[in-house]
């Protein structure tokens, strides 16, 4: 089945011959000084140019990542010169107005980076994302190597910012929200993220303070951009993971625009790595297509498209975790019988149009449907034993289980279904008014849920069958007999139809002016959010929320090039469906908007080091959050007490140094300092869940120099260990222990066998605008890193033991890549 995809994909690819282009496009509307649209104006640079048409509209390509000057030039009117440097594939938009005889020369570089400097935005190239080696070769997994992002599973896509959980970070894809699917319990579940690193153009990403106009969510944005193609092109990517095909294209007058994706992922390589031995047939696949349309030079059309299709077909077959101490060594060894079927299924499609009104206001409305089907069964069999490990040297039992400890059995089922439907509509408008700049933007969404929760857990342990210890009951044998029913340990069932309606809006304002000689930029915005719960059984509840922000940033006039930037406000996060269900299934529709007041003092210095530009980036951060929402994580999952009797503050310091510690390659190390506690019903501060405390990343690039076409990349990450959960009905008051600091490194070493200084005119290699083969080795050291804790008790001392559910070990993977 692998083996036919590949070859089908490389015969496609094999198929093109066309050249494969890392240009930035400049277009704009050029008018005189009465608004009147000026045909025949010269835009030129180098050797390159266009002309204006009769509506004055112009459109030209240009090198990236690198200060161009274009000139325009009319007869009649002065030369108007500016200076740009845009990413690879950005699209901007630069409408001069051309006065009578006077020549205009911009005299600062315009570019899309200041800007998002001035924002507290981090951008990520997606060509550093598409060769670092990363377990899931994704957006997200590069997020990781920042500081104040945490994720301790290399298998999810998930990701905690400053002491958040994974439901509250912002997502958007050309200004589109995109959402996770509910069900999905554990990383090795979740395959492919919604984001397609072969079709981006340019990754945004802020951990907090960020402005009125993104969304209601207290943690982070990260604002995907995917590219608009101007000239044929393809990619392939193939590896033991998996593989990806990219093909974009334009018309030759460049009103229409089309990239498309296909991805297939495999995480076997991962899971038979691991210490349970399993059947794992897993099959994920996606495929997206980004569509534009100009009718003409004041509207154009664009679509977002998406099907994905995850079955996950899991049967675990035995598991030996050993731990402990040398002198004092305990093995948890289990044997499996039954199986896990799940199945995620997601569609989404989203129209977005683009009307320019005037050089001054500019109209979008966006629609999107998303709708996800999700099951999840599982009927798992698991008897274990617990004991002491033969530790004799030579001895022919060595490692195994010689006395048992305790013994007992789990038996756990489900029958979950969920389908869900997201329907959007949004108007947004910006309009410039002198120096001052208006966005606002109302949206409308309706959600429409459905699910049913059927689980349970029977515990056997050394005989007898576990009760859960929420019943009151007597058990006085053997003077009486006992005559209580025997319940499951856990039992939830549920079915719940709600629909939640939501109207949510903001208006912001931003302008850049002077204080003395010193730059400074000024935002101010606010958002509302008013929702409705509705449903069978459900009494209907509304609330509203308003949620104001501001940002200002100062750029002194000094010699060093720093940026001063203090942003913040309140921010509220509406209750999505997963935050209304509580751990038994039960909706409950008036739980409130966690709030968060949130702080951040930033500051950027750009300098010289060993004649190599360098950054370094410092935010120091404080959240003092109300109405919180307690919840559990496992692995992935998480489930929420759907209350708002908590608590909490977070605070912290994060540093990132960034530059070409390798000549002409970028890197950086990070680190951070996270500390974040919660108090629930008033009981005193305890870790939350993500409390991660230190965090340090590195992310290196290199080359061999005799021979430059050889590359290295290296990513290391430590984290100290999270907190370690607690068991089902433990009060986590009593279980503050935590995991083992998370330690990883993973290396790539690729050849380039075609890259743009090496093109063949002739040859096997020909159609090859890039060509790369390489190998990859995740997790270097081996080194057993642990996600959660399964607990088991002694049978003689009725000792607790919380067993580390233990990652994946050291994996080897090999990897081609090829542009036409």
């Amino acid at each position: 089945m692998k083996t036919k995809f590949y070859s089908l994909l490389l015969v496609v690819l094999l198929a093109s011959a066309s050249a494969f282009a890392q240009k930035a496009i400049v277009r704009g509307i050029i008018t005189d000084e009465n608004s009147f649209p000026i045909p025949g104006v010269n835009v030129t640079y180098g050797t390159e140019g266009t002309i204006t048409n009769l509506d004055g509209y112009y459109q030209i390509k240009i090198a990236p990542n690198e200060d161009v000057t274009l000139t325009f030039s009319h007869i009649g009117n002065g030369k108007v010169t500016a200076t740009f440097n845009l990413d690879p594939f950005e699209d901007y938009k630069f409408s001069p107005v051309m006065k009578t005889s006077i020549e205009q020369i911009a005299t600062v570089v315009i570019s899309g980076r200041e800007r998002k400097r001035v924002e507290g935005i981090t951008t990520l190239s997606p060509e550093t994302i598409k060769r670092m080696p990363t377990a899931s070769n994704g957006v997200e997994s590069l997020l990781t190597s920042l500081p104040g992002v945490n994720n301790n599973n290399e298998l999810s896509t998930s990701y905690a910012v400053r002491g958040g959980n994974y439901d509250e970070n912002l997502v958007y894809v050309n200004e589109v929200e995109v959402y996770r699917p509910f069900l999905i319990r554990s990383g090795q579940q979740e395959g492919l993220s919604f984001v397609n690193s072969d079709l981006t153009s340019s990754v945004d990403f802020s951990a907090g303070g960020f402005q009125a106009k993104y969304g209601d969510k207290l943690s982070s944005v990260l604002d995907i951009t995917y590219r608009r193609p101007s000239e044929f092109g393809a990619s392939i990517d193939a590896s033991l993971l998996g593989g990806s095909v990219a093909v974009e294209g334009a018309s030759k007058d460049d009103k229409f625009t089309g990239i498309v994706g296909l991805r297939y992922r495999d995480n076997s390589l991962f899971v038979n790595a691991k210490e349970t031995e399993t059947n794992y047939r897993p099959s994920f696949a996606d495929g997206q297509t980004y569509l534009t349309y100009k009718f003409n030079n004041k509207f154009e059309l664009g679509f977002l498209g998406n099907v994905a299709i995850n079955n996950y077909s899991y049967s675990p077959l035995t598991r030996q975790t050993n731990f402990g101490t040398l002198a004092d060594p305990v093995a948890l060894l289990v044997f499996y019988e039954g199986q896990e079927e799940d199945r995620y299924e997601t569609y989404f499609g989203a129209l977005k149009g683009t009307y320019i009104v005037s050089d001054n206001f500019t109209a979008k409305l966006i629609g999107s449907v998303y709708q996800t089907q999700e099951q999840e069964y599982y009927d798992i069999l698991a008897q274990y034993r617990l004991g002491e490990v033969d530790t004799s040297i030579g001895s022919e039992n060595l490692g195994e289980v010689t006395f048992s400890q305790g013994i007992g059995s789990q038996l756990t089922h489900a029958r979950n279904n969920l389908d869900a439907l997201i329907v959007n509509l949004e108007h947004k408008g910006n309009a410039s008014i002198g120096e001052n700049n208006i966005e606002y933007g109302i949206k409308f969404t309706h959600e429409d849920i459905r699910d049913r929760v059927q689980e349970y857990e029977i515990i056997d342990s050394a005989g007898f069958s576990i009760r859960p210890p929420i019943i009151d009951f007597q058990n006085n044998q053997p003077y009486q007999p006992f005559t209580s029913d025997i319940v499951p340990y856990t039992n939830i069932r549920a079915e719940n139809d709600v629909q939640i309606d939501r109207i949510s809006g903001y208006a912001q304002w931003s302008r850049r002016t002077n204080l003395g000689e010193n730059d400074v930029w000024l935002n101010a915005g606010v958002r509302a959010h008013n929702w409705t719960v509705n449903g069978e059984g459900i009494t209907s509840t509304s609330q509203t929320v308003f949620s104001p922000r501001a940002q200002v940033s100062i750029k002194p006039d000094w010699e060093m090039d720093m940026l001063f930037r203090l942003s913040g406000g309140v921010y509220h996060q509406p209750p999505f469906y997963r935050e209304l269900r509580d751990s038994t299934g039960t909706v409950r529709p008036d739980v409130k908007a966690q709030q968060s007041i949130h702080i951040v003092l930033g500051n950027d210095y750009s300098f010289k080091l060993w004649d190599r530009p360098f950054t370094l980036n410092t935010e120091a951060y404080y959240k003092r959050l109300t109405d919180v929402n307690p919840y559990t994580i496992e692995n992935v999952r998480i489930r929420y007490r759907a209350n708002n009797d908590a608590v909490a503050y977070a605070y912290g310091l994060d540093l990132r140094l960034a530059g070409e510690f390798v000549p002409g390659t970028e890197s950086w190390v990070s680190l951070g300092y996270l500390k974040t506690e919660e108090n629930i019903n008033d009981r005193g501060y305890i870790f939350r869940p993500t409390d991660q405390r230190l965090k340090i990343g590195v992310l290196l690039q290199d080359y061999v120099k005799i021979v430059p076409n050889l590359k290295g990349y290296l990513n290391l990450q430590y984290n100290t260990g999270l907190p370690g959960g607690s068991p089902s009905y433990a009060d986590p008051y009593d279980y503050q222990q935590r995991l083992r600091d998370y330690k990883r490194a993973d290396l790539g070493v690729s050849y380039e066998i075609v890259n743009k200084d090496s093109q063949r005119d002739s040859g096997m290699f020909k159609p090859f605008k890039e060509l790369t083969i390489g190998a990859e080795i995740f997790n270097i050291f081996d080194v057993q890193n642990s996600i959660t804790n399964t607990f088991v008790r002694d049978v003689y001392t009725k000792t607790q033991y919380a067993i580390p559910n233990f990652l994946t070990p050291r994996v080897f993977n090999v990897r081609m890549t090829a542009k036409f």
